[in-house]
């Protein structure tokens, strides 16, 4: 299995976090990871790439409160990122 070096990771997460499917995921996660990417521990990079595999339909339900998250994404860091949409300028 390759290992990738921190700095490829984090291309690569940045890269499909801004390429979602959907604008809205787009926009929410790819400004998220553009913002908070820098602090990420190791542990938080594996949530946010777990995160990344859920459809965008679903998340962006979470997201709203429209549905419940399930627990496997239901992680400090999706709390965060749910903290960060409700109070970002952009969503208003």
């Amino acid at each position: 299995m390759e290992t990738l070096t921190h700095d490829i990771r984090l291309k690569r997460l940045k890269f499909r976090a801004w390429h979602r499917g959907t604008k809205e995921m787009d926009i929410v996660l790819g400004t998220f990871f553009d913002r908070h990417h820098h602090n990420f521990t190791s542990v938080q990079l594996d949530q946010f790439e777990a995160l990344l595999e859920a459809p965008d339909t679903e998340m962006f339900k979470w997201l709203s409160g429209k549905a419940q998250t399930p627990d496997e994404f239901n992680t400090p860091l999706w709390l965060e990122i749910i903290a960060y949409w409700k109070t970002s300028p952009q969503w208003m």
